[in-house]
């Protein structure tokens, strides 16, 4: 990538140490770009280094029969007809560009008996087409080898790395982002930039089991929306199906958080069994465990709450996979896994192990155009953060990194180009994004007076097209029998009480009852924590509970103005459809997603 003759590089701040953040800055640095990274933590914590199911791409020997068209389809199909058709076709077109990018800068993936790639299949992939790097550990080889690159570029002065920074809000100058303020080692600072790329990730924190690491904490998206940023799709929040139940295990506390068991163990066979040893996905859907993974998610809470369990777990049965391609094949082919399996207690090559939903990925974020611009002019946005509108309403497993890859560049491609602060933004197809503030800077705040969910208006009055109440009018709509919705509503505030709140209330089944309970606990919290309100505090835990009170508020709203069900978006009140028309089945979303 090499920049525009006559074209002043100038300083590109990228805030995020993730595939999306370390790909681009090592782009941008490479074509002469003054490039500073940003990072909350060290480089190695970001939501990349747990990725453990691998990179799609068809490449130019795809596997026997695979298409690009065919991995198009398939990611369109995933998402549920939600995504931007354009931004599917124009990422899995120039995958294997990217793909070849990763390589040149380090990254060795994993080869299979004829010296070429080895490529999984993962749920809802019609083919082989997923690379991996050792193993299971695909996410930490890939960060490991970027952030080397990225190193080596800072030893000789052409990247610059700012390591244990948070940022803290947005520089606006003219209407258009021109750098970013930070805190470091508790003192404030200000980094002056001629555009900032948000890499910073997702905010699986704002619910009580995740697979995110502490460092997703919603800051990128709090960033931007506090500058006047449109964002999109916020409600749809995809939970990975098989996260490790730590508290079912022999030896809990030897675990780090939760363990995501990744959708490639149920690829090689792997199936899910309740407490009674009954295989119960094929009952949900025909593709049963390789089902998209917000209906295998939904199935197995709808399952549990059957059972009269619904904080229960089911079990990951991968005993067969042992036995059908022999001894040591879990520990060659999963070895991380493997490992923390057994430091938790558990063999399972001949144990089952207990599993349930976890946060997992954010399919909403701040909006972007094909070139990873956002709606303020000078700002960027890349990898989880993002609404660039590939993923749709569910995302297809293996998407994300490929998706920070593509974008990441493109952001680094349209900066170069020297038109970053021209306010050319393009508005995505699709669903119109959320404005939630009338101008960089404007207080986020509920109109006084109105319903939980109701419009969003800036402190300055201004109102834009926003969340509006549940219409469904009932206590609870179709709870399935089991199902609790009590959570924690009048506790004071804290990280724990959000948590618990947003699992009980706006997590994988949800209704408009527990929305508006959601709405107006949120809405009391943020009379006290102030979310819409930068951080002047030099704890960094204090900026965090105010991102991921803003992201829950947002987000809460979102899932109140879908009143159907749509992918990871599971609406338990729905309209009901017409009787007598068709025999009794699972409901339409359960199948179509």
């Amino acid at each position: 990538m090499t920049r525009e003759p006559g074209t002043p590089a100038g300083r590109l701040a990228v805030v995020g140490s993730g595939i999306a953040g370390l790909y681009a800055a090592l782009l941008a640095a490479d074509a002469g770009t003054d490039v500073v990274l940003l990072t909350k933590g060290a480089l190695e914590d970001s939501n990349t280094w747990y990725a453990q199911g691998g990179i799609s791409a068809v490449l130019a020997e795809p596997s026997p029969g695979d298409t690009v068209a065919a991995h198009i389809a398939d990611t369109l199909r995933a998402g549920a007809g939600h995504c931007n058709e354009a931004a599917v076709r124009l990422m899995c077109t120039q995958a294997r560009g990217d793909i070849a990018g990763l390589q040149r800068y380090g990254v060795r993936f994993d080869a299979a008996h004829d010296d070429g790639p080895a490529l999984g299949l993962e749920a809802a992939h019609s083919a082989p087409r997923i690379l991996h790097a050792g193993g299971d550990a695909t996410g930490a080889r890939v960060a490991a080898a970027l952030i080397q690159a990225v190193r080596d570029r800072r030893d000789r002065g052409t990247l610059r790395i700012l390591s244990q920074a948070q940022a803290t809000a947005l520089v606006i100058s003219s209407g258009s982002v021109s750098g970013v303020e930070y805190l470091q080692a508790g003192r404030p600072a200000v980094l002056a930039a001629d555009a900032v790329l948000l890499a910073s990730g997702g905010a699986g924190q704002l619910f009580a089991q995740t697979t995110n690491p502490a460092v997703a904490t919603a800051d990128g998206l709090a960033l931007a929306v506090r500058a006047g940023a449109a964002v999109k799709d916020l409600e749809f929040f995809q939970f990975h199906p098989t996260c490790l139940v730590s508290s079912a295990t022999a030896h809990p506390g030897r675990l780090d958080g939760p363990l995501l068991i990744s959708e490639a163990v149920r690829g090689e066979g792997a199936t899910l069994l309740d407490a009674g040893g009954r295989r119960f996905m094929q009952a949900y859907h025909p593709d049963a465990e390789l089902a998209p993974r917000d209906v295998v998610s939904r199935s197995i809470a709808l399952h549990l709450a059957k059972l009269g369990d619904a904080n229960g777990h089911v079990y990951l049965d991968a005993r067969a996979i042992e036995q059908a391609k022999g001894e040591g094949f879990l520990r060659r082919r999963f070895p991380t896994l493997t490992r923390k399996t057994l430091e938790a207690g558990i063999d399972w090559t001949r144990e089952l192990v207990p599993v349930a939903p976890a946060a997992h990925y954010w399919m909403g974020g701040v909006a972007t155009d094909l070139n990873a611009r956002t709606s303020v002019p000078g700002l960027y946005a890349a990898g989880e953060v993002a609404c660039t509108g590939v993923q749709g309403a569910n995302r297809l497993a293996s998407n994300s990194l490929l998706e920070g890859l593509v974008f990441g560049r493109r952001a680094v491609e349209d900066f170069l180009s020297g038109n970053h602060d021209d306010g050319a933004w393009v508005a995505p197809d699709g669903a119109p994004p959320l404005a939630v503030s009338a101008a960089g800077g404007l207080p986020l705040t509920l109109a006084s007076g109105a319903p939980p969910g109701a419009e969003l208006r800036s402190g300055m009055g201004a109102t834009l097209e926003g969340p509006t109440a549940d219409r469904s009018g009932g206590p609870g709509g179709n709870w399935p029998s089991g199902f609790g919705g009590d959570g924690e509503v009048g506790e004071p505030f804290s990280r724990g009480a959000l948590r618990r709140l947003m699992t009980s209330h706006a997590g994988v089944l949800r209704s408009g009852h527990l929305l508006r309970e959601a709405a107006a606990t949120l809405e009391s919290w943020a009379a006290v924590v102030r979310p819409d309100a930068g951080s002047s505090s030099a704890d960094p835990v204090v900026s965090e509970d105010r991102n991921l009170l803003l992201a829950a508020r947002l987000l809460v709203a979102a899932a109140l103005d879908r009143t159907e069900s749509l992918g990871a978006h599971y609406r338990s009140d729905e309209a009901a459809e017409p009787e007598n028309t068709c025999p009794p089945r699972p409901k339409a979303s359960l199948l179509h997603d």
